[in-house]
């Protein structure tokens, strides 16, 4: 990943956000580089035909993203091995809960050099590990190879390539740096951090938040309400990150407030809209019928309170929201004992 030499980079999962990360490098790959250089070769596994073939042969994702014109130095293929096959680059984009299983089928096929890179915006149930640790624990990495990138990044903006900006974490600033270099388009803007924990957990935590302020959307709620949600989620991230090593300056950037305000706003959310369907009446089961990709905040907001419970954090909206995902809490009822919380200076437990 150094000078003018060609790089492989191996995108794993053609879901939205897995498609439009694999674009953004092919953007990187035409401006970014010295044209004189051997081009970057960016290949995008996914398991559907369907979904490979169209973008093999129309450089489009129509069933994530319909409309938009991918780069054509896009390639796509089903075989795993194929796509992992001397990239010094992998870039997971699976859903959380899958991530291990995945992981155990790959990790024959990758370079013993190779840095993987997570995309990824959950916690492990049962484990209460990242997708970093997951990464770390199951491949047997080092941490100088190991990155996460997140911020507030919905994809179909970015696919559109409109401005966006996030952060490459990772402990080795030297590895951060270099892909900083690879992800960088015209459009994405990435910056660098050395505190992936605090990166992580901002990333993990907005989905919970962000199902709330969805249900407070769908019950006909404000913005008052929606600014305290985001704020006082805000809180309770920054409480977890720090008690689990994060910088808390961390929580205030991209990755932390900038990543949780999109969430929380954009319609273009799965877990907000998946909370906003909650809020209007449906039950969890129909919505879950009726939406097509993963809303990571609904399972991770158990593991999220596990992991609070372990280190004595206090996480009232994320206890709120597992009520309502996972034991029959109505809404309403989760209103009402969220308010009726014993009063607090705004920065307890920080």
């Amino acid at each position: 990943m150094t000078g003018n030499d060609s790089v492989r980079i191996a995108v794993l999962g053609s879901g939205s956000w897995g498609t439009v990360f694999a674009n953004v490098i092919a953007d990187a790959a035409d401006r970014a580089r010295d044209p004189a250089a051997p081009a970057a070769e960016v290949v995008l596994w996914g398991r559907r035909a369907a979904v490979v073939d169209a973008v093999n042969q129309t450089s489009q994702n129509p069933d994530y993203l319909p409309g938009v014109t991918l780069n054509p130095r896009l390639t796509a293929t089903t075989d795993a091995a194929k796509a992992l096959a001397e990239a010094e680059v992998v870039v997971l984009a699976v859903p959380t809960q899958s991530l291990r299983d995945n992981l155990a089928q790959w990790r024959g096929h990758l370079r013993e050099d190779a840095v993987v890179v997570s995309l990824m915006k959950g916690v492990e149930l049962g484990t209460h590990l990242t997708a970093s640790q997951i990464i770390a624990e199951v491949l047997e990495l080092p941490a100088e190879r190991i990155a996460v990138v997140s911020g507030p990044n919905l994809a179909r903006e970015i696919a559109e390539r409109q401005p966006a900006t996030a952060v490459v974490a990772c402990p080795h600033e030297e590895t951060a740096v270099r892909l900083q270099g690879l992800f960088k388009a015209p459009y994405f803007r990435p910056y660098t951090s050395t505190d992936l924990v605090g990166v992580e957990i901002g990333g993990a935590m907005k989905n919970v938040i962000a199902l709330a302020v969805g249900v407070a959307e769908g019950m006909g709620f404000g913005d008052n309400t929606k600014a305290s949600l985001i704020t006082r989620g805000l809180a309770e991230t920054t409480r977890l990150a720090v008690a689990l090593g994060a910088d808390e300056h961390t929580l205030s950037g991209l990755a932390g407030m900038g990543d949780l305000v999109a969430t929380c706003s954009s319609p273009l959310s799965r877990n907000r809209t998946f909370g906003e369907k909650l809020g209007k009446g449906k039950t969890l089961e129909q919505v879950i019928a009726e939406t097509r990709q993963t809303a990571e905040g609904v399972k991770s907001s158990e593991s999220v309170l596990e992991l609070g419970w372990a280190r004595g954090v206090d996480l009232p909206i994320t206890e709120a929201v597992v009520k309502m995902m996972h034991h029959d809490l109505s809404p309403a009822e989760a209103l009402v004992a969220f308010m009726a919380r014993s009063a607090k200076p705004e920065r307890y437990g920080v």
